[in-house]
């Protein structure tokens, strides 16, 4: 037995490397003990123009799939004081984490905090939002910015399906035939059914029927007489489970962390949400501590794709995806810490927004990615998305401090978006190129629509050592969990962890303060890359994910699994926003030739959510006519 633990062992370890092929460009030193590391041109030296040399570096990860009894061997060899630290050295070898960020040479400094300075952009078609305004107020001013309602024509087309918004909830209410009892009761209705067998589509760690019921018999009251608190009364939204929303336990995904760490009340977001009136429904889903892409928690049930529900949802915000998708909320909270937001939005065929870095306040959120983690929203429709983004966006709690003075908030006067004219768009060819077949062809055609429909010009750019970036911002956010999660880990017995995330820890555990350091080298680098090309360009766009959702494995469920290649085609278009905490917004703009939602990116310069939103807008305006209704969904306004 023990010669067949080794051999798998080794079996798994030749195979876990990222073959590529690295071209003349890249310099390396050689010490005698030391892996050959990368020497970086100066950041003034690198032409970002489409007749760059620069090589891109298409990452071919070799790894075996891992679930079941796989996993366990390879987090028991990783554990091991004998076998540990050689394994873990090999994984860094042959993923060129040595060569890219290690052992690598550079000469900028390092940027710990991705802050911006605000500078005045000079957006079109915006207004200016007072800074003392409610939460409540600020929804109506992102309200006052929609275009007035309209027939359900879209390009001379009737859409074949549409997700009921929050002014269709609003209107239901005021009108007094639908009430948020009514549709309460209809949602936990179909939580219930999602939960049990044989649907177990595993959206909600936790919600309290009594608690929605109260919530949305307060709210049907303030209906009655005539005393809504804002459009938002009644509304049912999802808070991902990263997030502190009493009465219930913070879990992040984990069956140990609330025993350590009690929720004392509502995250700053939440408690803007119900000041707007909002029934908050329960704590979704999430991948153990947001530490994988497939949203498969061995704790709490793998989160099933609404389209397919063989499908992934994808993480870590997977039942916040999930459950908008289903039609059980027109809107939910996630955390984006490496695309944990758009990611499983575009795999659900949803909208998925994050604003900039220090936009919205993280306060009463789990401290797992201190600077790369942002609130954001996960909607229906963009509207949904800024109504929501209006309402939670203000200023910091007393305690939580910037080093910058807060930017001054403009939102997107939506009904102007025609007159939006001479964007600019970035791509990188063969960055956006970089994916399946039928996600590369239909954002190409999405590209090349809105173009052509609003006369926005595209500019085709080169952005350096994406890789190297992504290898940066893993060293990054896992040595980042490792901190914030360590005094709990010690009191802790491995067996209440999921074995994939074993495995995470132990590679999270591994990264050095040195190494830590080159990472926030390899960010100002990039930081000062996306700062040139927004000189010439006012948005980047990518595909959001580079495969479309796979399926689920009963070997998984139990043990979590480990698929690198799928995972590192998922995150590929994911680190800037984070890493460099830039704004970005995925639409949904097609569907693949499985019927599998596929989504459109797009990437602003910092603080300029205002153009971001109006860029997807016009997209969704183009793809809306198009949209599929899930295998599974519920419509909590149908009256009976």
């Amino acid at each position: 037995m023990y010669l067949l633990v080794v051999a798998v062992t080794f079996f798994l370890l030749t195979s876990l490397s990222t073959t590529a092929s690295l071209p003349k460009t890249y310099h390396f030193h050689m010490g005698l003990f030391r892996d050959k590391g990368v020497v970086y041109k100066p950041v003034e030296n690198v032409n970002l123009g489409p007749d760059s040399d620069e090589f891109y570096l298409q990452a071919n990860v070799k790894a075996p799939r891992m679930a079941g009894f796989l996993v366990k061997i390879f987090a028991w060899f990783l554990e091991s004081r004998i076998f540990g630290t050689f394994l873990l050295y090999i994984l860094k070898r042959n993923n060129l984490i040595h060569k890219l960020v290690t052992n690598a040479e550079l000469k900028e400094s390092p940027v710990y905090v991705p802050m911006h300075p605000f500078e005045e952009l000079k957006e079109q078609e915006v207004k200016h939002i007072d800074s003392g305004l409610s939460p409540s107020e600020q929804g109506q001013q992102a309200i006052n910015c929609l275009p007035l309602p309209s027939e359900e024509i879209v390009n001379g087309l009737k859409p074949s399906f549409r997700r009921w918004t929050i002014m269709d909830y609003s209107k239901a209410y005021n009108s007094g035939e639908i009430t948020p009892c009514m549709v309460a009761e209809q949602l936990v209705a179909a939580i219930r059914e999602s939960s049990s067998p044989p649907m177990d589509m595993a959206f909600f760690i936790n919600y309290y029927a009594e608690d929605i019921l109260r919530q949305a018999k307060e709210s049907t009251l303030r209906y009655e007489r005539g005393e809504p608190i804002s459009a938002l009364d009644g509304v049912p939204i999802a808070i991902k489970d990263e997030i502190d929303c009493s009465p219930y336990p913070t879990t992040g995904g984990t069956k140990w962390l609330h025993k350590f760490r009690s929720c004392k009340g509502d995250a700053c977001c939440v408690m803007r949400l119900r000041s707007c009136g909002a029934v908050i429904i329960g704590k979704t889903n999430m991948h153990e501590l947001g530490a994988g892409t497939s949203g498969i928690n061995p704790h709490y049930g793998a989160t099933r794709n609404p389209y397919n529900p063989g499908m992934i949802s994808g993480g870590s915000s997977s039942g916040s995806a999930a459950v908008v998708a289903a039609g059980l909320c027109p809107v939910a909270l996630g955390v984006d810490g490496g695309g944990s937001v758009r990611m499983p939005a575009a795999l659900c065929g949803i909208v998925g927004f994050k604003p900039t870095f220090g936009r919205v306040s993280h306060s009463g959120v789990l401290p797992l990615n201190w600077t790369v983690g942002m609130v954001g929203v996960l909607a229906g429709t963009i509207e949904d998305a800024f109504i929501v983004y209006a309402a939670i966006n203000g200023p910091l709690p007393s305690h939580e401090t910037s080093a910058i003075p807060l930017p001054k908030v403009y939102f997107p006067l939506l009904q102007s978006t025609n007159s939006v004219s001479n964007v600019i768009l970035a791509r990188y060819g063969k960055w956006f190129s970089d994916c399946g077949d039928d996600i590369r062809t239909c954002c190409s055609q999405a590209l090349h629509q809105i173009s052509e429909k609003f006369g926005w010009k595209t500019v085709d750019v080169t952005i350096p050592d994406i890789e190297s970036m992504r290898l940066a911002h893993y060293l990054t956010i896992g040595s980042e969990c490792t901190a914030a999660l360590s005094s709990y880990l010690e009191k802790l017995d491995n067996a209440e962890l999921g074995w994939d995330l074993r495995v995470a820890l132990c590679v999270y555990g591994s990264f050095s303060g040195e190494e830590y350091i080159k990472a926030q080298k390899l960010r100002s680098r990039q930081m000062q890359f996306h700062r040139n090309i927004f000189t010439k360009a006012d948005v980047i766009v990518t595909p959001t994910v580079g495969v479309t959702a796979y399926p689920i494995f009963d070997d998984a469920l139990k043990t979590g699994e480990l698929d690198y290649i799928n995972g590192a085609a998922l995150v590929r278009y994911q680190i800037a926003g984070n890493f460099l905490g830039l704004p970005a917004v995925t639409v949904p703009v097609g569907y693949d030739k499985n019927g599998l939602p596929i989504g459109l990116q797009f990437i602003g310069r910092p603080w300029s959510e205002p153009t971001l939103i109006h860029v997807a807008y016009a997209m969704q305006s183009l793809c809306v006519s198009k949209y599929r209704k899930p295998q599974v969904f519920y419509d909590l306004l149908k009256k009976d």
